[in-house]
């Protein structure tokens, strides 16, 4: 059996055409009962003439429970008319569809019908914005029609399998939901279908009742109480829940059209109103123009609205009322702005007294800025003499005074911004985590490589001058030259010679390693780099020990000889206990296992160092191996073990074994064992690795053609297949060795 439910167009039931004008309405109309105001078109009084606009806007106003009165069309509550939005807000009944445990079966509750109560002439439209179909229940299905009319057909579903299923505030289907309705509704019925009902499911049991209602969707809000309970049916007043409908006058299609009419029935009475077209379904609704405010169905119920409190002007403004809006003012000295609403300096009024002063301003800003000039340049060099103090200076200059002889050049810090062109990114020739290094021209046009250290530690700075003296004084072909330093600011500046053609790394790992460089060049280039570290333990006064020996420091020039650099970071060789325990910046691959025990860094440490590159020169792998999930092992430990095991074969690369001879390799690799002895003592010093690599040297090649084939070789290293790279090329110095792999095959490290 089809249930129906008659909604919300009670209102309009046995609404008629307009009357034939629309007249004023007597003053003797009540325009309120209980606490809900009737604005004009509607009215309480149809005895009355003219209380309404049509017999479609007459209400009666009943007495409900408890003897208040409240205003109803037929059935249906009135809440509240609205004439802004020209909508009114009425109780519609909520349709139940409940199990009765008696007669097993669904049984309807609540209003229902299946009579048309409604025509296109009618005011009122369902509001197809503020409401939706809401059904609610565990197994419900939910028709919404309107079969004579225009044939729409609206369904609601909400099902569920139990009451864990519910979520509170979501109304999406399980448990609850909420279907949109088309425009231009006057008239429709509601009705479960009997196939889909909870007598079939035995959902009855947690949830005996399901409800259908068109209602306004900004009072709603789903609870799951509402499934077990008869919450719901209850919660808006016995069965009831709000809903919005939309009027409109309906004797005329449009605006257009009731300014023409001429019957006179035109609405909008106020002078100050205008009239806009229905969003829903033909029609019009008359508003009040900006600026004003109140009913526009009545001559002169549009009134003027005090802008000064609605729109106010600026704080610091004044504002006078005027008809239709406001008009803002500002003190003397301002001007109003009606874009910001702000009260803005007037500058008609000012320009005079800006020019006047104008001149005396600028010669105060002028004193201002050159005082300040001086002086912070005071401060500036008194900031750059305590620091030359600080890192020795004046030490230095005595002692250059004394020797004049001494190549060592003290710099300014304008003379290194000038030769570095303020240290631009173009001048860089290398950067890391402790500095950034830069090429540049210094005096008889000698390129240089100025390197600018991020920090330095106290100890450094205390006797950093005395150790740039006795470093200024290391002259060896196989070390790169210091030529000088800057001690105006907080981290000395240190200025090396460059050295264009990459390092040893580069040669047997990098981008050069195509130059297919072959094995006698690099034990040449190793004898080279441990004399000059043997220079710096045994002929340098006091003793200098490197502390960070590795094949990214042993730079080649332009004729691949060796230069040892990075000394300029190193340490002099301590002259007590307390010395000894320094920690250095290492790199990992290279750093001696015993220093890392002891922190005791002495020369048997740069041993150490230097026995991992002869091992690179033998096997060309990398002082840390990657293998398997990129797990880091050190080359020196693969070594010892495959040399312990009788391995050498295994761990020397192919195109080495295929140049030389075994004996020449062996004894390679008997010196680089000697010198990974864990133990410092048992190490040779750096004097007997240089003898040893000379003697191994001799063994390379014949005696008879040794000369001829190593000068074959070099020219092909420098010759002109070859050609050293200009400035602009040479972009692959590192500042800091935990780069690894500079960037160009040309390039020079400076470490550190």
């Amino acid at each position: 059996m089809a249930m129906f439910l008659q909604l919300g167009l009670g209102l309009i039931l046995l609404a008629a055409q307009y009357g034939p004008g629309a007249a004023v309405p007597s003053s003797e109309c009540r325009r309120k009962c209980g606490n809900v105001d009737i604005p004009y078109p509607f009215g309480i009084d149809p005895k009355i003439p003219n209380c309404s606009l049509a017999e479609g806007f007459d209400l009666s106003c009943d007495e409900v429970q408890g003897g208040v009165s409240m205003p109803f069309r037929g059935a249906f509550e009135v809440l509240n008319i609205s004439l802004t939005n020209s909508t009114v807000r009425v109780l519609n009944y909520i349709v139940g569809y409940c199990y009765n445990t008696s007669t097993k079966s669904m049984e309807q509750l609540g209003r229902y019908g299946g009579v048309n109560i409604g025509s296109p002439s009618s005011p009122y439209r369902v509001s197809n914005i503020r409401n939706r179909f809401t059904v609610i229940g565990c197994c419900a299905l939910a028709l919404m029609s309107d079969y004579d009319i225009t044939g729409y057909r609206g369904y609601g579903v909400a099902t569920c399998r139990n009451l864990s299923d519910l979520v509170d505030g979501v109304c999406s289907g399980i448990g609850c939901s909420q279907t949109t309705i088309p425009k231009r509704i006057y008239f429709y019925e509601t009705q479960f279908q009997d196939s889909v009902n909870a007598s079939q499911s035995q959902t009855w049991k947690f949830s005996p009742c399901s409800y259908a209602v068109v209602m306004e969707a900004a009072q709603f809000r789903f609870s799951a109480e509402y499934i077990s309970t008869k919450k719901f049916n209850d919660s808006y007043g016995g069965g009831r829940a709000p809903m919005i409908f939309d009027w409109a006058i309906r004797d005329a299609n449009s605006c257009d059209v009731a300014k023409q009419n001429k019957t006179g029935t035109y609405a909008c009475l106020s002078s100050n109103s205008m009239c806009v077209d229905s969003i829903n379904d033909l029609g019009y609704m008359c508003n009040c123009t900006h600026g004003y405010e109140g009913n526009p169905y009545l001559p002169g119920g549009c009134k003027d609205v005090n802008e000064c409190y609605k729109n106010p002007c600026p704080s610091d403004g004044f504002c006078r009322n005027t008809v239709g809006g406001r008009k803002c003012s500002c003190r003397v000295g301002k001007k109003y702005s009606e874009k910001s609403n702000t009260c803005n300096p007037d500058t008609s009024l000012i320009i005079g007294v800006t020019i006047g002063s104008f001149g005396l301003m600028i010669i105060i800003i002028i004193i201002v800025f050159w005082v300040q000039m001086i002086i912070q340049k005071r401060k500036l060099n008194k900031v750059k003499q305590e620091h030359f103090l600080e890192h020795g200076g004046l030490l230095l200059f005595d002692r250059m005074k004394s020797e004049k002889g001494l190549a060592f050049t003290v710099f300014s810090e304008a003379e290194l911004i000038q030769i570095t062109d303020n240290y631009d990114n173009s001048r860089i020739l290398g950067k890391g985590g402790h500095g950034m290094v830069y090429k540049g021209v210094v005096k008889n046009n000698i390129p240089a490589a100025i390197k600018r250290c991020f920090l330095v530690d106290e100890r450094q700075k205390k006797e950093f001058g005395k150790e740039m003296l006795i470093l200024s004084q290391i002259n060896h072909k196989n070390i790169v030259k210091l030529l000088g330093c800057c001690l105006e600011v907080e981290v000395p500046i240190l200025v090396y010679e460059f050295v264009p053609n990459g390092t040893l790394f580069e040669l047997i790992h990098g981008k050069n390693r195509a130059l297919q460089i072959s094995f006698s060049t690099l034990l040449r280039i190793a004898h080279e780099a441990a004399e000059g570290l043997n220079f710096l333990h045994s002929y340098a006064s006091p003793p200098i020990i490197h502390g960070d020996v590795k094949s990214s420091n042993i730079l080649l020039d332009e004729n691949y000889m060796a230069k040892v650099s990075d000394f300029g970071a190193s340490i002099l060789a301590p002259s007590d206990k307390e010395q000894f325990v320094t920690m250095v910046q290492g790199t990992c691959g290279y750093l001696d296992p015993e220093y890392m025990q002891t922190c005791q860094l002495t020369d048997k440490s740069d041993v150490y160092s230097f026995g991992v590159i002869l091992l690179e020169i033998l096997t060309g792998q990398l002082p840390l191996k990657l293998e398997g999930c990129e797990k880091p092992r050190s080359l020196s430990l693969l070594f010892l073990s495959a040399m312990k095991g009788n391995n050498l074969d295994d761990v020397l690369v192919s195109h080495v074994k295929g140049q030389e001879s075994m004996e020449l390799l062996s004894g390679l690799a008997d010196l680089a064992k000697r010198c990974l002895d864990m133990c410092g003592d048992n190490r040779p010093s750096m004097k007997d690795v240089a003898d040893e690599l000379n003697r191994l040297r001799k063994l390379s090649v014949h005696p008879w053609i040794r000369v001829g084939v190593e000068t074959e070789e070099e020219s092909l290293l420098v010759g002109e297949s070859t050609p050293v790279y200009e400035f602009e090329q040479s972009t692959g110095y590192t500042a800091d060795e935990s780069e690894d792999r500079p960037i160009n095959p040309r390039s020079v490290n400076y470490a550190r």
